[in-house]
């Protein structure tokens, strides 16, 4: 239970679900949820990785973010305080981590820190959205700070940062680079995870997609649509040909984020969802049970639920998968109409290029 200064009971700005005891492997991405299984049952992990603590720049980023950005408070950013102790008392985080805002024209929240995490927020976040849009976005890193995100967050800062100043080194940098394509593949899904964490939080999609959507075109929502948005993301996963689907991969590898409209879809398909309404009706995994959690099984979900997507995918590399697994008669001719969708109007080619590469964004 979060109090405030004065000792009295904090509770949320409006009648919400608080849902005390709550794991994070509630709302984890499964392949989040495997990862972070599987690492919490290493015997000495912990004690690994505060070692490093020495090593790693999180000291030298907690005295920065003290001494040049503005530490929220009762007496600074008081509402964002407010929204901070209400996400930490609807998902029960007994000691709520310090925030601070940060002067940044370029919208953007972290969670980082080995000890314990800390949360920053730009300016220019908190000046694009409203404050049911912010209240999902602190709820968003509210959740990494549950799922112990913010330990792997840090590691990656640093192993990126070491992978610019061994660049000369051809072996040394391939090996750093293969570490960091690998957790920028599991923070991708860590983002997923907490996207429904923030969900939690302010228990309003259209406020959620509302914050995903001025987070790819700006704080222009009267000329935005979020079923349009929506629309974006149907477009991208089916449409194009296999070399889309391999331009797409190509995109998202230096990227510590999901596309936005991605996002979107994700947090809109499990609202809908089973899983969210249990949560939301009371009935989801306690933290008194994350010991007993079996790592197979979490291993065996992830498995489950790739096996999933691919099923259900639209997209046409996703599609030629199928194909192969079920054993296609003609593999060869089936590849051919894959590559350049033959008989199929507009079909002939794809201009996808490379996106920027966002790892200067290392936050929402």
């Amino acid at each position: 239970m979060t109090e405030n200064p004065g000792g009295s009971e904090h509770v949320p700005s409006r009648d919400r679900t608080r849902f005390p005891g709550i794991s994070s492997r509630a709302y984890e991405h499964p392949a989040d949820r495997s990862a972070l299984v599987a690492l919490r049952k290493l015997s000495g992990f912990d004690t690994v990785f505060k070692a490093l603590s020495g090593l790693l720049p999180e000291r030298s980023l907690r005295l920065l973010f003290l001494s040049d950005s503005v530490r929220v408070s009762d007496q600074q950013f008081a509402h964002l305080n407010d929204m901070l102790r209400d996400a930490c008392y609807i998902l029960d985080l007994e000691k709520v981590p310090p925030m601070y805002v940060n002067q940044d024209p370029q919208p953007n929240a972290m969670c980082i820190g080995l000890d314990e995490p800390i949360i920053v927020v730009s300016t220019g976040l908190v000046e694009l959205l409203d404050e049911e849009e912010m209240r999902a976005v602190i709820g968003h890193e509210v959740g990494h700070a549950l799922s112990g995100h913010a330990v792997y967050r840090t590691i990656l800062l640093f192993l990126t940062n070491l992978a610019l100043k061994i660049a000369w080194i051809p072996l040394g940098n391939v090996a750093v680079m293969a570490i960091v394509t690998a957790l920028r593949e599991w923070f991708r899904k860590s983002e997923l995870s907490a996207d429904r964490a923030g969900l939690l939080v302010g228990q309003d999609l259209r406020a959620s997609m509302r914050g995903l959507m001025k987070l790819a075109g700006g704080n222009h929502l009267h000329e935005m649509n979020v079923d349009a948005f929506l629309k974006q993301a149907e477009e991208y996963e089916s449409g194009g040909d296999l070399r889309d689907s391999v331009l797409k991969i190509l995109n998202v590898l230096p990227r510590s984020h999901p596309f936005t409209t991605v996002r979107a879809a994700e947090l809109k398909k499990w609202a809908s969802g089973r899983d969210y309404q249990r949560i939301m009706d009371g009935h989801y995994p306690r933290r008194s049970e994350d010991k007993d959690t079996s790592v197979s099984d979490s291993f065996r979900e992830s498995a489950a639920h790739y096996a999933e997507s691919v099923r259900t995918s639209k997209d046409p590399l996703m599609g030629l998968v199928r194909d192969i697994a079920g054993g296609a008669g003609d593999l060869g001719g089936k590849l051919r109409d894959t590559v350049f969708r033959t008989g199929r109007p507009n079909g002939g080619g794809s201009n996808g290029t490379n996106g920027p590469d966002d790892e200067g964004s290392a936050g929402r």
